[in-house]
């Protein structure tokens, strides 16, 4: 078995690193949270304090970050992991981050000789904990083998994309139509609850019909009828809409670059930022569909505003 360091231990990178564990793999964590260095330490991590002691003879390099910034600064700062790496350790990055910041890390790479393949993922915490991600992997196709073997224990499905950068591409197309499916789903969830249907049994004719998708069958917005729904506990996040906003704002972002249309993504934009706005960005992405309710409420959401 390998050992492997692991950076960012927070609600996606816990039980990611978890899973390796299970596998038995030796994991080394790192993480600046103390709340999560002690849940992660729960979950047979071995937590060190800094990234060199979690790369000392690492034979792979995991990251989980909040964003380019945060991904910039842990492999290029002082201290970080390009300056540490040992040439043979395979460094994969699982953080949601703009195509530039990619090719940087890529390229970066590349000038020290180190491997590094781009391994963004989707399935949410929900999927982090039961290990059923989908991993998509963009690399050198040599690198791409090694880090499917080292991320296999926490996925459901682990695709080669292409060459550098490929996997983080096909992430934000995916998380883009993941947040037009969840406006689509939050308008059609209140139509439904305004026309009087019984919301478990207008869900089944969702599930069995043209409308389904992962977000209806995951993150239902209406309380007691998708268990892994935010509305069960009031909107608290699964998935915030910080980190939405965030992921679709790379998606536009993208899109500008490349001058495709996107106005889908952008209205579903929109409503992220107003929910960042209203001081809800901390809550899940899925309170969108309060903006769908004539008066803006919405079951299963106790109404605060910060």
């Amino acid at each position: 078995m390998s050992t492997i360091a692991f950076i960012g231990l927070g609600h996606m990178g816990a039980p990611m690193a978890a899973h390796l564990v299970s596998a038995g793999h030796t994991v080394r964590g790192v993480d600046p949270v103390p709340a999560a260095r002690e849940a992660a330490a729960g979950r047979g991590i071995q937590v060190v304090d800094t990234v060199a002691d979690a790369l000392a003879g690492a034979d792979a390099c995991l990251t989980s970050l909040p964003g380019p910034g945060q991904v910039r600064e842990v492999y290029g700062g002082v201290g970080g992991v390009f300056a540490l790496a040992a040439s043979e350790t395979l460094l994969l990055d699982t953080s949601t981050v703009d195509v530039g910041t990619s090719r940087w890390c890529h390229d970066e790479a590349d000038a020290r000789g180190l491997p590094f393949v781009d391994s963004p993922i989707s399935g949410g915490t929900a999927g982090a904990e039961a290990g059923t991600l989908a991993v998509m992997l963009g690399g050198h196709p040599d690198h791409i083998e090694r880090a499917r073997a080292v991320v296999e224990p926490m996925a459901r499905a682990v695709i080669a994309c292409g060459e550098a950068t490929s996997g983080i591409a096909a992430k934000l197309a995916n998380n883009m139509m993941l947040f037009i499916s969840v406006m689509a789903m939050s308008e059609g969830s209140q139509l439904a609850e305004r026309l009087g249907l019984d919301p478990q049994v207008f869900w089944q004719v969702v599930d069995a019909s043209s409308g389904q998708s992962w977000a209806q069958r995951t993150w239902y917005p209406v309380p007691g009828v998708v268990p892994t729904a935010a509305a069960n506990h009031d909107f608290d996040a699964t998935f915030s809409a910080d980190l939405a906003r965030k992921d679709c704002g790379l998606a536009v972002q993208a899109a500008e670059a490349t001058g495709v249309n996107l106005p889908a993504a952008r209205l579903a934009l929109a409503q992220l930022d107003r929910l960042a706005a209203e001081g809800l960005g901390h809550k899940d992405c899925t309170l969108v569909a309060k903006f769908a309710s004539p008066d803006g409420t919405l079951r299963g959401w106790g109404g605060e505003s910060a």
